[in-house]
């Protein structure tokens, strides 16, 4: 059944929510979780900026707020990568940790109270799940692009994630085999 861009959008944000806790609490997790938080919210930004805000600047006039929520996106994902220069079990990492929750959930607010309800009151339901419906392909997209055994995953990103998850003998590893050690540790 198909599902509106809200309810979706949404779902996406108490998603993150619950990966937000485990990244604070489950300490000896940490390099998956960041990568799982890292496609989430890329995908999911992606998707919006792409499929979604468009549609809320030419039946809103929401110019301004949709152009804030875009560079909203920009300064989360400036401050997932610096969270990524970090060691997960340092202090640095938890300073950089909350400065991105911090951010990414006054996006969210913003979000929710402006923008989404704009677009709820200038589409009707019909236009509200076809855009579910866009959503949803550009985010698979984009996910799909963190899926470890994707060939559009640059070897430098495998080796960080290899180093996240302390794979041995990561230097020598080709693009392939780091894919499949990524993919391995993961599972463990």
């Amino acid at each position: 059944m198909a599902k509106d861009a809200i309810t979706l959008i949404t779902r996406d944000h108490r998603e993150m929510e619950k990966l937000f806790d485990r990244l604070e609490n489950e300490r000896d997790q940490r390099p998956a979780l960041l990568d799982e938080v890292e496609a989430m919210f890329i995908a999911h930004s992606r998707a919006e900026e792409d499929e979604v805000y468009p549609v809320v600047v030419r039946t809103t006039g929401e110019v301004p707020q949709v152009r804030h929520s875009a560079e909203e996106h920009q300064e989360a994902e400036k401050l997932l990568g610096r969270l990524r220069e970090c060691e997960p079990d340092s202090d640095t990492f938890d300073e950089r940790l909350r400065e991105f929750v911090d951010a990414v959930k006054h996006h969210v607010e913003e979000e929710e109270s402006e923008i989404l309800p704009a677009l709820k009151r200038a589409v009707g339901a019909k236009r509200v799940t076809e855009l579910g419906d866009a959503f949803s392909r550009r985010r698979a997209e984009e996910l799909e692009k963190f899926d470890p055994a994707s060939s559009s995953i640059p070897k430098q990103r495998l080796y960080e994630q290899a180093r996240h998850l302390n794979v041995p003998n990561r230097s020598k590893m080709t693009k392939e085999e780091l894919a499949e050690a990524v993919q391995e540790a993961k599972q463990h």
